[in-house]
């Protein structure tokens, strides 16, 4: 192997759409079932990149019978004219020339969501086919591709009154794992777009089953914190909003408090979700604390030996999204998921200020709710630093009694490291002897932890053994001392039984990371294991399955007759042996990255399974079946 030569003649150029088939994970994400759907969420994007241009109100998405995808707008169309220096229709520019659009400095689009310009093309090269209907200058305009080639000339086909773009894909079984769509998922995200674009009509069908879905909102992202906030108590019913343009930014922001202890701040920037936020979200943040304080202070609410309410105690329980448009945004990294534009912080900050002391002072007795609720969670602030103090790691843990039974690694670079949080010591103990002491660490925890959607204020949750020896062993401090950087294992890994009562245990401990660790989620930190539900034995051969579908479908393929079938209460029934083999050696295992889909569904079920209603959890375990099938109710 070391002979061969490697010269300039290895290097190799992958021509047009070629580089996207040859590696589709650096366009779309991955080639799961998560990329199948982002497939769609890119031409859909393009349809409402047509909408905040003010040239399209109504967009139709299609699952068809065999899970193509159609979607149609009624936009102005996808040019069809001959582009002047590709020498081809600007249509067929669009579907089959990489970073070819109108969102490059051009005047088509003031504001766009689609802004990597490559959507349409990775679509199409994704594709077993595409075909494009554009309905233009009267006429009805076709093309169609296969795995981005192009297949047929654009045609005229036909006559029209309407103008809009048709496009009907099909994902190539060829790239993708999987090939079926899921309404569900489709519908959350084209909801969540229909919310941030007011007025904007998006309508759904799945011909596979007849289910269908309309989502219009004249009242935008008003309604929005009114959908998240519906089966919470409201501390008032007038809901903050404005909708106005500073320095070239325009602004919209709508709030509303609820009795809660968490907050739910979703921020976007042309319609992009920043789960990481940015500039946007540090100008609102400023300004709210800012007018709380004044307010406050001219109001003599605070006197003159008070301390000012920190950020955290203006913000517990705040439902808001913050939406910005600009016309040349700045991401940090190639996620897009924080902003980085200076100047839209000034803003956002001076939009929320001016309009949010308005507010307060034609609704003081809503800023008096709001204040004293800051006053409440400045309280158990105070009460929370001592145990916050409790628990923050040092650099070196101090005490040879590690917290929480922890069994830490020796290796110091996090990047290496992993720590699993095991439930129950039996469980622990196995782990224990199963794990690479030198990069996998091991937290054992009792039973249940504490339920933090019903526990209340920060201080209540810290007081708790369980979370305190997790926040500890994390090392990143909690809160308003929170620093990413100081994490101390870069995969935080949930390992409970594949049971009803695993389930329950790992729901309580996404519920804490989501609620206090949000950063962790959506920084890729946290992940699942996958332990096994059975183990089939024939003739001296192990079979590891994890579901009672995947055990008929191996007792299909190797016989039914003289199979020994165990079925694991626990973990703590596993010896170290099966369980590094099955579940923690690197090499074998199935972890899944706890990833946070999107602010409604996410805070969706948070809420309703884990919060204090037992009727509206019942409910949704009902509707969502499929998804819920093992959580404890």
């Amino acid at each position: 192997m070391a002979d061969e030569k490697y010269d300039a003649s290895q290097i190799q150029i992958l021509e047009g759409l070629e580089a996207v088939r040859k590696r589709p994970g650096m366009y779309i994400g991955s080639t799961s079932s998560r990329g199948l759907h982002h497939l769609v969420f890119e031409i859909v994007d393009n349809a409402v990149d047509e909408a905040l241009a003010g040239r399209c109100s109504s967009i139709e998405i299609t699952i068809h019978e065999d899970n193509s995808i159609s979607v149609l707008d009624d936009g102005n169309g996808i040019p069809t004219g001959i582009h002047p220096t590709a020498g081809i229709p600007a249509v067929e520019v669009v579907f089959t020339i990489l970073h070819a659009g109108g969102k490059f400095g051009g005047s088509g689009y003031k504001v766009a969501g689609g802004l990597h310009g490559v959507g349409a093309s990775v679509v199409n090269a994704l594709s077993e086919y595409l075909e494009v209907t554009v309905y233009q200058n009267g006429s009805v305009y076709k093309q169609r591709y296969e795995r981005g080639d192009v297949m047929t000339p654009l045609e005229v086909i036909g006559k029209t009154n309407n103008t809009g773009t048709l496009v009907h894909f099909k994902p190539d079984g060829q790239i993708f794992e999987e090939t079926v769509y899921d309404f569900d998922v489709l519908a959350k995200r084209i909801q969540e777009m229909a919310f941030l674009t007011k007025g904007l009509k998006i309508k759904i069908t799945d011909k596979r089953d007849g289910k269908e879905e309309i989502f219009h909102y004249e009242g935008g992202i008003k309604e929005f914190v009114e959908f998240l906030n519906t089966e919470k108590k409201l501390l008032h019913d007038k809901i903050f909003y404005v909708d106005n343009e500073k320095n070239n930014t325009s602004v919209e922001v709508a709030f509303q408090y609820n009795d809660g202890y968490s907050e739910l701040i979703g921020s976007f920037v042309n319609n992009i979700n920043t789960p990481e936020g940015g500039t946007h979200l540090a100008g609102f943040k400023s300004a709210i604390t800012k007018v709380i304080n004044d307010y406050a202070r001219a109001n003599n609410i605070l006197k003159e030996k008070d301390v000012n309410f920190s950020g955290d105690d203006t913000r517990e329980g705040l439902t808001a999204i913050i939406s910005i448009k600009i016309q040349d945004p700045q991401f940090e990294g190639q996620t897009k998921q924080k902003l980085g534009n200076k100047d839209v912080r000034f803003a956002v900050d001076s939009v929320v200020t001016e309009h949010l002391t308005y507010f307060f002072e034609e609704n003081p007795a809503i800023a008096k709710i709001i204040i004293e609720k800051a006053i409440l969670a400045a309280r158990a602030r105070d009460a929370a630093k001592k145990a916050r103090e409790l628990t923050r790691r040092k650099s070196v843990l101090e005490s040879t009694t590690l917290p929480g039974k922890l069994s830490d690694c020796s290796e110091k670079d996090p990047s290496k490291c992993e720590i699993y949080l095991v439930e129950g010591d039996s469980a622990g103990g196995s782990a224990k002897q199963a794990r690479t002491r030198l990069t996998q660490a091991i937290l054992p925890l009792k039973g249940k932890i504490l339920n933090v959607e019903k526990a209340g204020r920060i201080d209540k949750i810290l007081a708790n053994e369980e979370i305190k020896a997790m926040i500890t062993a994390f090392g990143t401090g909690v809160g308003e001392d929170f620093d990413v950087s100081k994490l101390r294992y870069h995969k935080i890994i949930i390992m409970t039984d594949a049971d009803v009562d695993g389930e329950h245990i790992r729901t309580l401990m996404l519920t804490f990371l989501y609620r206090y660790f949000r950063g962790l989620i959506e920084g890729g930190y946290i992940y699942i294991a996958q332990p096994p539900l059975y183990k089939a034995r024939k003739a001296k051969k192990d079979y590891y399955v994890y579901s009672d579908k995947e055990l008929e479908k191996v007792l299909n393929e190797i016989g039914r007759e003289n199979v020994d079938i165990q079925r694991f209460k626990g973990l703590g029934e596993m010896d170290a042996e099966q369980l590094w083999d099955t579940t923690m050696d690197p090499e074998k295992r199935t972890l899944k990255k706890a990833q946070i889909e999107d602010l409604v569904t996410t805070d969706e079920i948070f809420s309703t399974l884990m919060g204090e209603r037992v009727d509206l959890r019942k409910k949704f375990i009902e509707e969502h079946a499929k998804y819920a099938s093992n959580i404890d109710v």
